[in-house]
């Protein structure tokens, strides 16, 4: 297909993308959660302060180690920075305090991120929570099959069931790592999967700068190059190399979303004892200088592109040195961090469904139990890893991603809070039958019987005896047969077939330029 016909397609099937109308996904319930509950907010101001004056010791006395990239160097030289070369391909930058701060002055506290059907879009930052599932498992397992290596099949059954559930606002991004593609290429099965069997807001790729440009080009064919220029369509998960490091791959990947006008979502990864303090403390400061420096990346490249400050606490079982997840501490630390994001008016990321339990079970809900209430409290706005973390992030469950879905659709209800008005009060409940009566069929009970509390789609509710008669049937057993019926019942959003036909010869022509790489 010649170049010019496929802008052609392109304009068409764009105009379809972004006329659709509201309520087109009808798995959805609603697009975002707008928090109904305050945060809470652990610490006082001195004890904040304390912490953000380590951050920017850190900064200015230790510095950030850059790597493989000249120009973002530059940019900070430029800024202000004291550059220290230590070799051809290294520099040591410090930043006077209050430098990086005044950077980020320029990033947005809240931005939406638009999808392909418009009902979807999100919003992400200040009272808003976004759901999305888990990311960057190599391994892949359920209760059939077992732990295995994960498949482009596997990465589009992941997408299909996060479109199926009514309590994923966000597609994600690497849902598994498809390790049946080409390193080099695998990247563009993935962005057009997302594209393809999901209508709402994904991740795309951060693997390598021509990756990433590639990911933003896919969005330009699909909502078209002035709309991809005014408003941001994708975001990109950039980790920081603790302790204190940006590497070239993540800077100038930044930077290619950046100068798009795109999100990215700035991230250390830090285990505490091995890359960071073993005290929280310690941990959160780091964390704050590392994502605060990456973010201070993207606003030099283009001021006011959507950034997303983020923190991933964790400890370690310091007898065998592995890593744990879902633990208390890294919980509280992220009631922390959340009270540094709203000191500096960024939007958050932290925390989620996290285990390091090899099986769907008990062990692992309420390991994801404890993290995830830590990032509902804290205030987080884009919960990445909300669904299928098993095994320390190396294994994504089929299982444990309609268990973390579940859990998901509650939280929804959590967040809302109570509602307190003449209708909630229900005076009238109890005066119609009076003392002593049931409230079965009054009026109030009969008009809000369907929706006054959430219905679980895997709790077991009814008596022993009943339990015992259907065979005993544990959760993790009812949830492998919800994702082989959501799956079986799933039906692909509509797309212009210009848009996917563009798509695909895109996807196509930029696999035949290159020999496969599998490293």
């Amino acid at each position: 297909m010649s170049e010019t016909s496929v802008k052609r397609r392109r304009s068409r099937g764009n105009r379809q993308v972004r006329d659709a109308s509201p309520g087109q996904n009808p798995h959805l319930e609603r697009p975002y959660i707008k928090r109904g509950i305050p945060t809470y907010d652990i610490l006082g101001d001195e004890a904040l302060e304390q912490i953000e004056a380590t951050a920017e010791r850190i900064m200015a006395e230790i510095g950030i180690e850059f790597r493989d990239d000249p120009d973002t160097v530059e940019m900070f030289r430029k800024a202000g920075g004291e550059v220290t070369q230590i070799d051809p391909t290294r520099w040591n930058i410090k930043f006077a305090p209050g430098m990086i701060r005044e950077i980020l002055k320029s990033a947005p506290g809240v931005f939406t991120q638009h999808a392909r059907n418009p009902a979807n879009n999100v919003e992400i930052g200040g009272d808003n929570v976004v759901f999305a599932p888990s990311y960057g498992s190599p391994f892949v397992m359920d209760l059939d099959k077992g732990r295995r290596y994960g498949t482009i099949e596997d990465f589009q059954n992941f997408v299909k069931l996060g479109q199926m559930s009514p309590w994923l606002h966000h597609s994600g991004g690497t849902v598994c790592e498809p390790t049946d593609i080409p390193v080099n290429k695998r990247h563009l099965d993935m962005v057009y999967a997302h594209m393809r069997f999901s209508d709402r807001p994904f991740l795309g790729s951060i693997t390598a700068a021509e990756r990433a440009a590639d990911s933003v080009e896919m969005c330009r064919v699909l909502f078209g190059a002035d709309f991809v220029d005014k408003n941001c369509v994708i975001m990109g998960n950039f980790n920081t190399t603790s302790p204190l490091v940006l590497d070239g791959v993540t800077t100038q990947g930044i930077r290619e979303y950046a100068r798009a006008g795109q999100g990215s979502i700035h991230l250390p990864f830090l285990l505490g004892g091995a890359v960071s303090p073993l005290t929280m403390a310690g941990s959160i400061a780091q964390c704050l200088a590392e994502s605060m420096v990456s973010c201070a990346v993207a606003q030099l490249e283009r001021p006011g592109a959507p950034v997303v400050l983020a923190s991933f606490l964790s400890s370690m079982s310091l007898r065998s040195g592995s890593p744990t997840f879902g633990t208390a501490e890294p919980a509280v630390g992220s009631l922390v961090y959340g009270q540094l994001a709203r000191r500096l008016n960024l939007p958050l990321r932290c925390a989620g469904n996290f285990s390091t339990s090899k099986l769907p079970d008990a062990q692992a809900m309420q390991q994801a139990m404890m993290s995830m209430m830590s990032a509902v409290q804290c205030g987080a706005n884009f919960l990445l890893h909300s669904a299928g973390f098993l095994d320390g992030l190396l294994s994504m469950s089929y299982e444990k991603f309609m268990l973390d879905l579940d859990l998901c659709g509650a939280l929804h209800a959590y967040m809302d809070g109570v509602t307190v008005n003449e209708d909630t009060l229900a005076f009238e409940a109890l005066a119609e039958q009076g003392p002593g009566e049931h409230l079965f069929s009054t009026a109030h009970t009969m008009r809000h019987y369907k929706t006054a509390y959430y219905d679980s789609a895997l709790d077991d509710n009814q008596p022993w005896e009943t339990w015992d008669e259907q065979g005993e049937v544990d959760m993790a057993t009812r949830a492998n047969a919800r994702w082989k019926a959501q799956l079986a019942a799933y039906e692909a959003p509509g797309m212009d077939p210009a848009t996917d036909e563009a798509l695909k010869d895109f996807v196509a022509r930029k696999k035949a330029s290159m020999e496969d790489a599998w490293y």
